[in-house]
């Protein structure tokens, strides 16, 4: 039922194919979700993939403790402008907007999860990004974020067909959203296209993949498992 929360226990792995999912309402009826951790109903911290219909949209709101969005495909709008697929938004706690989208679009959003009223406003259009090194063989990077003064940081990785992610890059708390291809090393089963991993404080994985992969990385961790994927060599 929408507005249910799912996934509230931080303790224990959280795991959620959406391919597998049901879409469900929104306050909006041309905008549908498939909630991966939501606590507190419709006003406490969400995440969840999104699809506005052609033509969807919601009223002006604010956003109280920020919004991160990830576009999947089509385009994502509001009245300060367009965003493609592969565009990256960080709306800081406090900013409003009224957001819509003509054709339609699909997004990865975490809602209420970014407290702090020095954030920046980002637009990051990350498909024009070049792929970086990561100091990991067959390992490459796209850093979105990351501020001095918050734990939270936000990479697109890509994996070559073979490479290995060493676990002590993905450790908890931390989550993973694959984008493209099957991710190997959070379960007994792939991830595919899709599918989203939150480990807990005190869980590592090790990921790679047979074929190659790219998928969101959100890692709250201590500054020197982070440096190496989030600047280049």
């Amino acid at each position: 039922m929408s507005g249910d929360d799912i996934n509230t226990d931080l303790s224990v792995v959280a795991r959620v194919d959406t391919a597998a999912q049901d879409w469900q309402d929104s306050p909006s009826n041309s905008v549908w979700r498939k909630p991966l951790f939501r606590s507190g109903g419709e006003f406490g911290p969400v995440t969840s993939v999104v699809r506005y219909a052609a033509g969807g949209r919601f009223r002006t709101h604010m956003h109280p403790e920020g919004e991160e969005i990830l576009v999947l495909s089509g385009v994502f709008s509001d009245e300060h402008g367009d965003y493609p697929q592969g565009s990256y938004l960080l709306n800081p706690d406090g900013s409003q907007h009224a957001p819509f989208s003509d054709p339609g679009c699909t997004l990865f959003v975490r809602l209420r999860q970014y407290p702090g009223a020095d954030r920046p406003q980002l637009c990051i259009p990350s498909g024009a990004m070049e792929w970086q090194a990561s100091g990991v063989d067959g390992v490459s990077v796209k850093s979105l974020y990351r501020q001095d003064g918050y734990p939270q940081a936000m990479s697109l990785i890509r994996l070559h067909a073979g490479a290995v992610l060493p676990a002590a890059v993905v450790a908890g708390p931390s989550e993973v959203f694959v984008l493209q291809g099957e991710l190997l090393g959070l379960g007994a089963s792939g991830l595919v296209s899709g599918g989203w991993v939150r480990l807990p404080a005190g869980h590592s994985a090790q990921l790679h993949s047979a074929e190659g992969c790219e998928f969101y990385l959100r890692r709250d961790a201590e500054p020197e498992r982070m440096d190496h994927l989030n600047e280049p060599d």
